[in-house]
């Protein structure tokens, strides 16, 4: 189990409201659009990042997390496991206070290193899922 329940609320409560979703593009039909649209729903500022650097949801898209202008709360990542680590890599680097990997995407040498520079982080969970449950 990669982030406990009491990991998941913190995250989710106590983390910050900006999330940069990482593999968020305009393509409706990829699991990230429709939970940044959750995330946007209970209040979260959502940040796309993806190479085309669209604008998703009414907010500007970046190409890389370096890229983005302000600080960042969480980073959201929907990318291949095999990419996943070089991205948390990225959130420490820009100083994000948690990561969380999403449904099916696993890189434990990466949940280690984050862990170990301070930062929260959830692994093969999904937010969209997580967030409606809070109140119960």
């Amino acid at each position: 189990m990669y982030g406990d329940e009491a990991t998941v609320r913190k995250i989710l409560t106590e983390a910050g409201d900006t999330w940069a979703v990482v593999g968020l593009s305009s393509n409706r039909r990829r699991a990230a659009y429709g939970v940044a649209q959750v995330l946007q729903r209970f209040g979260k500022r959502v940040v796309p990042v993806h190479p085309k650097a669209e604008t998703v949801h009414g907010e500007q898209g970046y190409a890389s997390l370096a890229d983005i202008p302000f600080e960042v709360d969480v980073v959201d990542v929907f990318v291949n496991s095999e990419l996943a680590g070089a991205v948390a890599d990225e959130a420490v680097a820009k100083g994000a206070g948690a990561v969380w990997f999403q449904l099916d995407v696993i890189d434990e040498a990466a949940y280690e290193r984050t862990r170990a520079a301070g930062l929260e982080m959830v692994m093969d969970r999904c937010p969209a899922i997580e967030i409606p449950l809070l109140d119960r």
